[in-house]
């Protein structure tokens, strides 16, 4: 049996479609996801992105009304990455939602580091959606 996956939120003092619509475009993940800071172009159907381990494709879930921001990383000579992220509506605000599934071979100290990155780029994007 799997490990259990780690749930990462932040709540956002912003409108849930001003925030889904600032989030969903691929091209505006680098701006608070500190592992696609690098370049992100497309490719074909898909994405490159310049990440701190290389170059990876990725793949976008495609425009929604339903908060989904899911995404797959494909780290070079390993099985692709499923990244579950959504946006949820809450009062006049928002909560953004990413669920950490441990990788084959991740320790216990990695998947702490691994959480403690994705809540630094969480707070990295409810700084950028609370701007304005």
């Amino acid at each position: 049996m799997s490990t259990p996956p780690r749930h990462l939120s932040v709540s956002i003092a912003c409108p849930f479609a001003r925030a889904y619509a600032l989030l969903a475009p691929p091209e505006n993940f680098p701006l608070w996801a500190s592992g696609l800071a690098g370049a992100l172009r497309r490719d074909g159907d898909g994405w490159l992105a310049e990440t701190p381990h290389g170059v990876m494709p990725l793949r976008f879930s495609p425009a929604n009304a339903y908060g989904v921001l899911d995404h797959w990383v494909s780290p070079p000579g390993l099985a692709e990455i499923y990244v579950p992220l959504r946006l949820l509506a809450r009062d006049e605000g928002c909560e953004l939602l990413l669920t950490l599934l441990r990788q084959p071979g991740v320790d216990d100290a990695q998947f702490e580091a691994d959480a403690d990155w994705v809540a630094r780029d969480l707070a990295a994007a409810k700084a950028w959606l609370e701007r304005d």
